[in-house]
């Protein structure tokens, strides 16, 4: 469903709509933020008309619920070998003034340990960038910050992944203005220009690396922006989601009958 589609009713929900309304996101919210990476930017985004969702915030709840059953074998599978990845991966991505009400950019990252996501953030820049370069800067610093959080925990418990930290950005003009020492970037936004200098410094210290990949290997992407099934199955696999149903075979998890989804279905309009 279209933003644009999503944005245009103008009706008021009844009090007992808005109630279930918000307890369906709340729900949505546990599954994204723990084990569901896959549907954290469906969460972020129906999180914004808590307080009054129209027919058409419901129905597409329902339908990201009714994906997550529908799906709910699938899991984050970690392996202990890398075979030739690094064994903790970090990528940043932003989605360039894509909320057409107050053109506020959509930021995401993703984190993976040994093949599987392990930290992942999809949420709107609290302020309007003028520019994609300036969009990325930010994305990039929030993303650093947690890179360096994560830096001190594998260092308390002394995990060594092998390799520097890095942080993953498909957009070469943003990498150019944090490791040349000619460009320079040119903002009015005083945060941004802040950000920019730190994440130069760090990038100049060797404290932090970041390097380019193409759109098409962008392991966040799906964190940004709504994507298309054929993308969307690769994103899933991208993050190291997979179909466990295999081993949940002769349990109650194994296959999901026209009664469940039934089932499902009633309880969801519920």
């Amino acid at each position: 469903m279209k933003c644009e589609e999503l944005r245009s009713s103008d009706e008021k929900a009844t009090p007992q709509d808005i109630y279930r309304y918000q307890r369906k996101v709340r729900s949505l919210l546990y599954a994204t933020t723990t084990t569901r990476p896959d549907a954290a930017r469906t969460a972020n985004k129906l999180s914004e008309f808590l307080r009054n969702p129209s027919l058409h915030y419901q129905a597409a709840v329902d339908r990201a619920i009714s994906y997550l059953y529908r799906t709910r074998t699938l899991a984050i599978e970690y392996s202990g070998t890398t075979n030739g990845q690094e064994a903790f991966a970090c990528a940043s991505d932003v989605a360039f003034a894509d909320d057409i009400l107050t053109r506020h950019s959509t930021e995401g990252y993703l984190f993976k340990l040994f093949g599987g996501a392990v930290d992942w953030r999809s949420t709107k820049q609290k302020t309007v960038t003028t520019s994609t370069t300036e969009a990325e800067l930010l994305a990039l610093s929030h993303a650093a910050k947690e890179v360096y959080g994560w830096r001190w925990l594998f260092q308390g418990i002394g995990l060594d992944p092998g390799h520097e930290l890095s942080i993953a950005c498909d957009n070469a003009q943003t990498i150019r203005l944090l490791t040349k020492e000619t460009p320079k970037l040119n903002t009015k936004l005083r945060h941004v220009d802040i950000h920019h200098h730190w994440l130069r410094q760090e990038a100049q210290g060797n404290r932090l690396r970041i390097h380019w990949v193409r759109t098409a290997d962008m392991t966040a992407d799906g964190l940004t922006k709504g994507l298309p099934n054929q993308k969307h199955e690769n994103f899933i696999r991208q993050i190291g989601l997979t179909d466990v149903s295999r081993y949940l075979r002769g349990s109650d998890w194994g296959g999901v009958s026209n009664e469940d989804e039934t089932v499902t279905q009633r309880r969801v309009s519920e």
